[in-house]
């Protein structure tokens, strides 16, 4: 059993620099952490990163367990689960939340197998749930093939773990007056932890406008076949000075880079604007903007589940309906 209400996160880094997503679980463990009385605590691995250790107390960590040496400064999977699962299986925290980027998606099922706990991956929404004895980490996944959320609990077993998709939590304010203790952990390694050893990484960056960071985007499903492909979206999304995305359907075609994919296995997005056009509308993809301002679906089907979630409507067939909406956008 848990010995402590803390609210753990595993503050992940690449090239000494913070992921966004850790930023964001610390917020989202900041307010869980209110709900159960406890404390925040992050933990970080890689070489020479004090600076980032006190980035993450400047942005709510109460306390850092940093573990530093040079053969950490890449991700190593094993040692990487090792260092982890033993400090937590010794300080036993509640609740830990991991990114569910590629790197968390091998560490997390890693360390909770080794610490004989449960995992809820690509969580969509994280709440607590007090019955009086223990706080329950209640973790939405979609499920069965997007046709509802599930609701993930682990009642019996310490910490209750969950990987969390980027965009869904709000990174919390920086402040300078934050106060937080930086603990250096003790690393001793040895050949064992480097089984498989990650010598580089190369970060394989995307081109234009990304969806996460665009106020517009327009965002295709597999609906668009009809079309041949994108192309009439992207005309749509230049003309809007927006970004290009689409469902999991389009990427698995090709018509889009991994990075463009929406979803809960893709990115989770908030722009003022959401244009979705040719997509059903089921909920893996749908929760994937719903913190968006607007949306504006297109779909031939008026029982599509993408009309229960939009604030605007067409039915009609995208290859009549595109072609009508860019010649209106250009005359404008």
């Amino acid at each position: 059993m848990s010995t402590n209400n803390e609210v753990w996160i595993w503050a992940e880094q690449r090239n000494g620099r913070l992921m966004d997503v850790s930023l964001e679980i610390l917020g989202k463990a900041t307010e869980l952490a209110k709900e159960i009385n406890g404390s925040t605590a992050a933990v970080l691995l890689g070489d020479e990163l004090q600076g980032l250790a006190e980035e993450l107390v400047a942005h709510g960590a109460h306390k850092v367990y940093l573990f530093s040496d040079r053969q950490l400064a890449y991700y190593q999977s094993d040692a990487y689960t090792r260092l982890i699962s033993e400090l937590v299986e010794e300080k036993r925290p509640e609740i830990m939340l991991l990114g569910a980027t590629t790197i968390g998606m091998d560490l997390a099922p890693s360390v909770a197998a080794r610490v004989k706990t449960g995992l809820t991956a690509h969580s969509c929404s994280i709440e607590i749930e007090n019955d009086g004895e223990k706080p329950m980490l209640i973790a939405a996944v979609p499920g069965w093939g997007g046709g509802m959320i599930v609701n993930i609990l682990c009642p019996n077993h310490t910490p209750q773990m969950a990987t969390v998709s980027p965009g869904v939590a709000e990174k919390p304010a920086r402040s300078d007056q934050g106060k937080g203790e930086i603990i250096i952990m003790d690393v001793a390694l040895n050949d064992s932890d480097f089984r498989v050893r990650t010598v580089e990484m190369v970060e394989d960056l995307p081109e234009g406008m990304q969806i996460d960071q665009a106020d517009i985007v327009v965002s295709g499903g597999y609906g668009m076949k009809a079309s041949g492909g994108l192309e009439s979206l992207k005309e749509l999304a230049g003309i809007l000075g927006g970004a290009l995305g689409g469902t999991r359907p389009v990427l698995d075609e090709g018509w889009i880079r991994e990075s463009g994919m929406i979803g809960v296995s893709g990115k989770i997005i908030s722009p003022k604007l959401l244009m979705s056009i040719g997509a059903s509308g089921a909920n893996h993809y749908s929760a994937g903007f719903v913190k968006a301002g607007k949306v504006v679906a297109v779909n031939n089907d008026p029982n599509a589940p993408i009309f229960d979630v939009c604030d605007i409507g067409i039915v009609g067939d995208v290859n009549e309906v595109i072609p009508v909406l860019i010649e209106k956008l250009k005359e404008r």
